[in-house]
């Protein structure tokens, strides 16, 4: 299973590659991670983006489920082959950025969506099995007590 998760809420401003989570942001992601948690997801490995938006919300989203990050520059805003940056790695989230996450979860699913910031999306085997948006997320991260 390939995971996608568009990095969450980020303040406005340049540059861009150090634009940090907003307050918004960094709850989005911590409630994703919980979410994740909540729904029994693991993976082997979360590659992201090194931008800082989206390095903050693959750390915070990882954090309850105790997955290292690893920096992956092909998810900096390029195009991006999901199966191919998975590869050999088992279960993977990958974190980046919209508009190429969209376009990339369109190229391997032929699913026509555009990612939400802090949105979820799950690919097993070409086919687009989940999509939460952030709303979702937090709803199933508040069902299980865990509030912010």
């Amino acid at each position: 299973m390939i995971w996608l998760l568009r990095h969450a809420d980020a303040v406005k401003g340049t540059p861009d590659e150090s634009r940090p989570l907003s307050e918004l942001g960094t709850l989005q992601a911590r409630r994703a991670g919980i979410a994740l948690a909540r729904l029994g997801v693991s993976f082997q490995v979360c590659l992201t983006s090194p931008k800082l938006r989206a390095l903050q919300t693959a750390q915070l989203a990882c954090e309850p489920l105790g997955v290292q990050v690893e920096k992956c520059p092909a998810l900096a805003g390029n195009a991006f082959d999901p199966a191919d940056l998975a590869a050999g790695r088992g279960e993977v989230l990958l974190v980046g950025h919209d508009p190429s996450m969209s376009r990339s979860l369109h190229r391997v699913t032929g699913a026509n969506v555009s990612m939400r910031k802090g949105g979820l999306a799950g690919i097993d085997d070409g086919e687009l099995v989940i999509l939460l948006r952030p709303s979702e997320l937090t709803a199933i991260a508040e069902e299980s007590g865990a509030r912010e």
